[in-house]
């Protein structure tokens, strides 16, 4: 059994205010043993892990960590709505702000992920891919975390642990995109040729991506406001 088990059959369980002894019961298992479990002490057989699914409502792969979903639903390609799709968790109200920047990123990532697709390094698209996805996971657990009261159960990284292992990861995935993107290879993964790497300038991103070319311009500016730098003036 791998450690996710015990993980998760502990968030689980304080999630919902129970105590080992209540689970235990309704297990049909002794506390002592369930605490092993959930410990990582001991490994539990195929019949307990169903029982404990059904107990928890959620699903073996859930509990075995195979997936993020409780119900154990996997994602595809198809099943992944397009950013724009109309409906309710689409439609933003009140400030504007959150309104812009969300077109700023869209638009840049738009840029970000066009290149990736000119440039066909599947190393890159990988570590390029997972500084993104860190970012966006840290910004995701700052507002999450914001109300203690929120469960923690979908998480595998503790609150304490969750910002340093963050950062570390996208520390490690950004080194090695300027690694390979410096035509180095990676873990067997073939580094970017010279000649894959695409030529660019104002004037050329202006060209190729006239629709998104000046949200990367504002992005870039505000980025690096925010790095208290300032463009100067030829």
């Amino acid at each position: 059994m791998n450690s996710n088990f015990s993980r998760i059959m502990t968030l689980l369980r304080k999630e919902q205010g129970y105590s080992q002894k209540k689970v235990a019961e309704e297990l049909g298992v002794s506390q002592a043993l369930l605490s092993h479990y959930e410990k990582g002490i001991r490994e539990c057989g195929l019949d307990f892990v169903v029982r404990a699914a059904d107990f928890y409502n959620v699903s073996c792969d859930y509990l075995l960590g195979r997936t993020p979903d409780r119900s154990g639903a996997t994602l595809t390609v198809e099943d992944i709505p397009e950013p724009d799709t109309v409906g309710k968790e689409n439609v933003m109200k009140g400030s504007l702000l959150p309104v812009l920047n969300k077109k700023l990123l869209a638009n840049s990532l738009n840029i970000i992920f066009s290149l990736l697709q000119k440039c066909g390094n599947k190393a890159l698209t990988t570590e390029i891919s997972a500084c993104l996805t860190l970012a966006v996971y840290k910004a995701f657990r700052i507002l999450y975390s914001a109300n203690p009261k929120n469960p923690q159960g979908m998480f595998a990284a503790p609150p304490g642990l969750d910002k340093g292992l963050s950062d570390a990861a996208l520390s490690i995935a950004q080194a090695n995109a300027e690694y390979v993107a410096s035509g180095e290879d990676l873990d067997q993964e073939k580094g970017l040729k010279k000649d894959q790497a695409p030529a660019l300038s104002p004037e050329l991103i202006q060209e190729q991506y006239p629709l998104f070319a000046g949200s990367l311009f504002h992005l870039v500016q505000s980025a690096e406001s925010r790095m208290g730098l300032k463009k100067q003036e030829k």
